[in-house]
């Protein structure tokens, strides 16, 4: 077995010891040097991290990825796409602007709340934001995230970018005993997520309605004052700001779960549909989501986002692959080859579109200029459209807002057809 201790962060760079309402010391650089390891990270091929827990106790195991954002840690936290994952972030400084109760992404608040676990480089500084109610310690506690701080993440990313996204468990004990055995075990027997339908961890377990509009400075988050069309948006994990951006959009939005009938979806009577993201391989939850889609395609205009786009893929007759590193990240430049322009975009997938399997009927409009995957896709005889990227940002650049735009035309033309 391979015993790591990743150089951590330098004392140039370590917070200051802070003390919360109740007089606990959360980091200390002085402690850090010396101080026995109370997390790890343990690979599948037996590997170990060592650093500093934070967060819930305990252990947690999924699949290692790294996510390049500068800022919305919060809301990658509670991105329900990311269940099944413990992310690395590769900018340093995480827990700066604290944590609030408004950057919440979850829907549904009973359900897995997203990242299973989270690897930092520097230690959990003291919030420092008008809108911070809580330390982000304090914060992963809450919701039963386990963290690990203290290591090189450039050195984890750049194990990640040569051998790909591995399994791990990801450990944290106050007391700095660990079985390790046992853990490498665990690690090596999670069978990793292709072939896992992670939805039913995440999606509504009934239907509801939503009015929230997007976020104002001064302001805050509005409520719909019109509705001049219907969507149903179908919950695969679904995040707060796409609900946003639709009833921002002057959309009446019905959100059902991921298994509702293509039948009762209809019988809705809805103007559009929207596909959501979610976790887990796209193939797996495609058993029962892709004979609904294919009906709905038919019947209505629809928009597919992330896990959405993937399955509307396999719809149409394409397949879907697993990434080598997946893109994780508010910095991905994306072309789109309908009018020749390049979004800045945030994403946040490991697996993809095949576009060597697209039909005939189905044309590729997006495509990654990181890697040339596929990013986008359009059926030319239905107002069918998806993006594997997140228009709805947060976080993240508002290049693709247009895209919700771009979804009312199509409804308003099929109404007006």
């Amino acid at each position: 077995m391979t015993r790591t201790r990743l150089p951590h962060a330098p004392s140039s760079q370590r917070a200051e010891p802070h003390r919360d309402a109740h007089g606990d010391v959360h980091d200390s650089a002085d402690l850090w040097d010396d101080a026995k390891p109370t997390a790890l990270l343990v690979l599948a091929d037996g590997t170990v991290l060592e650093g500093f827990g934070r967060g819930a106790t305990g252990h947690a195991v999924g699949e290692v990825c790294f996510n390049t954002a500068m800022t919305g840690y919060q809301e990658i936290l509670t991105d329900p796409s990311y269940a099944g994952q413990i992310i690395t972030f590769t900018f340093p400084h995480i827990g700066n602007v604290g944590t609030n109760d408004e950057d919440i992404e979850t829907v549904n608040l009973a359900a897995t709340p997203g990242a299973r676990g989270v690897v930092l480089h520097s230690a959990i500084t003291a919030p420092s934001n008008y809108r911070a109610t809580r330390h982000l310690d304090q914060w992963l506690k809450s919701r039963g995230v386990i963290g690990l701080a203290g290591i090189d993440t450039r050195a984890l990313t750049a194990l990640i970018r040569q051998k790909g996204m591995p399994n791990a468990v990801i450990a944290h004990e106050p007391s700095g005993r660990f079985d390790l055995d046992a853990l490498k075990r665990e690690a090596k027997a999670w069978p990793g997520l292709v072939g896992m339908d992670l939805v039913p961890m995440v999606t509504t377990g009934q239907r509801f309605t939503w009015d929230e509009t997007p976020w104002r400075w001064g302001e805050g988050y509005g409520r719909q004052d019109r509705a001049d069309f219907h969507v149903v948006a179908i919950d695969y994990g679904i995040k707060r700001n796409i609900l946003r951006q639709l009833a921002g959009n002057a959309c009446k939005v019905t959100v059902v779960p991921a298994t509702t009938a293509a039948a009762d979806i209809l019988a809705l009577k809805p103007d559009g549909i929207f596909l959501s993201n979610g976790p887990g391989d796209p193939a797996a939850t495609g058993h029962y989501a892709v004979p609904v889609i294919r009906t709905l395609i038919e019947k209505k205009p629809v928009f597919g986002i992330c896990l959405g786009h993937q399955m509307l893929g396999l719809a149409v007759g394409a397949k879907t692959m697993k990434m080598h590193q997946g893109h994780h990240g508010a910095n991905h430049p994306v072309k789109d080859l309908t009018t020749g322009k390049v979004e800045i975009t945030s994403m946040n997938h490991g697996f993809a579109v095949d576009r060597a399997t697209l039909p005939g009927h189905a044309v590729e409009t997006h495509v990654s200029l990181f890697d040339g995957s596929n990013c986008g896709l359009a059926l030319k005889d239905r107002p069918v459209f998806s993006v594997q990227y997140h228009p709805e940002a947060s976080p993240g650049p508002r290049d693709s807002h247009f895209l919700f735009r771009r979804f009312v035309e199509l409804m308003r033309a099929a109404n007006h057809a």
